[in-house]
């Protein structure tokens, strides 16, 4: 099966920036939810403890993600960090009197994608004190993440993995893959669908239950039932199967 050809722009677009992380797990976790959504790009703003990247626990959240750890990079400053970008969304659960337009990820994540001019990063804040009012009022936006307001605490990488995801949804838009779990049958055609209708109306018809001469609306119902569906080729060949055998029990007789 040819897989549609997916748009990646906004993949090697957007940045996640961190800042003074606390915890090397949390960087690890963040590392997982950019790959779980096909991002890469990670930059730690002087996180908090050594070997930031390489440490056990970091390693260990990255859970597979190693890849986006290696290619992180270290640097001094928020400006460091923004070398590059042309737009730039402070995450953050407390709104400020003083800060950028307020905006949710989907809205950010719709307009990040639509705009192939945009080089964006999103950056988070220390997972206790948050972001200092100096960044925030730097950026373009503040992304607002819409929880449940009497308790809105995210983990760092959960609200990075809101984030992702929508910027991951924003930018497929009707290219998104089908699930390969599960069957998925072929689309039975028109012709196939009318046999199976001709063929399930003869049997109804041998037993009784359809007056040929008196049809009223039970076949118009039928196939409005089944037009719901989405009928697969074997699904119709299992129905005229049904019919057939209705067939030769009626004609058999008691």
């Amino acid at each position: 099966m040819n897989l549609p050809e997916i748009n990646t722009s906004l993949f090697k677009r957007l940045r996640f920036i961190l800042v003074e992380t606390s915890r090397s797990g949390n960087i690890g976790a963040v590392a997982r939810a950019m790959k779980t959504m096909g991002f890469s790009d990670l930059v730690l703003v002087n996180p908090r403890f050594p070997d930031a990247l390489t440490d056990a626990e970091a390693v260990a959240f990255a859970s597979g993600a190693q890849d986006i750890l290696s290619g992180a990079r270290i640097v001094g400053s928020i400006a460091e960090a923004l070398e590059g970008c042309n737009y730039a969304a402070a995450v953050s659960a407390r709104l400020r009197e003083f800060s950028p337009p307020v905006t949710a990820p989907r809205a950010i994540a719709a307009q990040l994608a639509a705009s192939a001019d945009l080089h964006a990063a999103v950056i988070f804040g220390n997972e206790r004190f948050g972001l200092p009012n100096e960044i925030v009022e730097q950026c373009n936006v503040l992304i607002n993440i819409p929880a449940n307001p009497e308790y809105s605490s995210l983990n760092l990488s959960q609200a990075a993995q809101v984030v992702a995801y929508e910027c991951r949804v924003a930018a497929l838009g009707d290219a998104q893959i089908a699930s390969p779990v599960g069957f998925h049958g072929d689309a039975a055609s028109l012709a196939q669908v009318d046999g199976m209708y001709a063929h399930l109306e003869q049997a109804l018809v041998a037993i009784d239950f359809l007056d040929a001469d008196n049809p009223k609306k039970l076949m118009p119902r039928l196939k409005r039932l089944f037009s719901r569906t989405g009928l697969e080729t074997e699904e119709v060949n299992i129905l005229r199967g049904i019919a057939r055998h209705i067939l030769a029990v009626a004609k058999k007789g008691p």
